[in-house]
């Protein structure tokens, strides 16, 4: 096998119109690292942030009473350009599967009013009984607040 057929196609910054709904961010000091940018693992802080809080804010995610819990299971993180303290980052959010039991959450990051992102990632849950954490089925209001999320297939996929 070639390096080029051992490999995937690499992965593109995304501009904003691929995501559907955004939050701000704020940077914190706390955020840099000694290199002087912001450090890698704060990103999947800001993912988690950006799903949860809009989960939340359309009634679909209880942290406290819920009985449906999302366990991550896969995710990952592609940095195109550096983002650091002081700025806001915006994340955009899309679903790129909504399953039976498991959602795939895409986020882009943007430095404020950046066109294209300084980072794209994804992570999938699969939703559980929160006591017997065995998968269960994508709650119906969790489904409908996901649904606008959703990318629409492109001509010649399936889903």
């Amino acid at each position: 096998m070639t390096q080029a057929t051992s490999f995937a196609a690499r992965p593109q910054a995304q501009p904003r119109s691929v995501f559907r709904v955004f939050r701000d961010i704020p940077t914190r000091w706390a955020d840099n690292d000694v290199y002087g940018h912001v450090n890698n693992v704060v990103y999947y802080s800001w993912f988690d942030t950006a799903v949860n809080a809009y989960l939340i804010e359309q009634g679909a995610l209880d942290i406290h009473q819920g009985q449906t819990i999302g366990l991550v299971i896969e995710t990952q993180c592609n940095y195109f350009a550096p983002l650091a303290f002081p700025q806001v980052v915006q994340a955009g959010i899309r679903v790129a599967k909504l399953g039976r039991s498991s959602v795939r959450y895409e986020i882009g990051l943007f430095a404020q009013g950046e066109a294209m992102s300084a980072a794209v990632g994804h992570f999938v849950h699969v939703y559980v009984d929160k006591t017997t954490r065995r998968p269960c089925e994508v709650p119906t209001v969790l489904r409908v607040a996901l649904e606008p999320l959703v990318l629409p297939i492109a001509e010649g996929e399936t889903s």
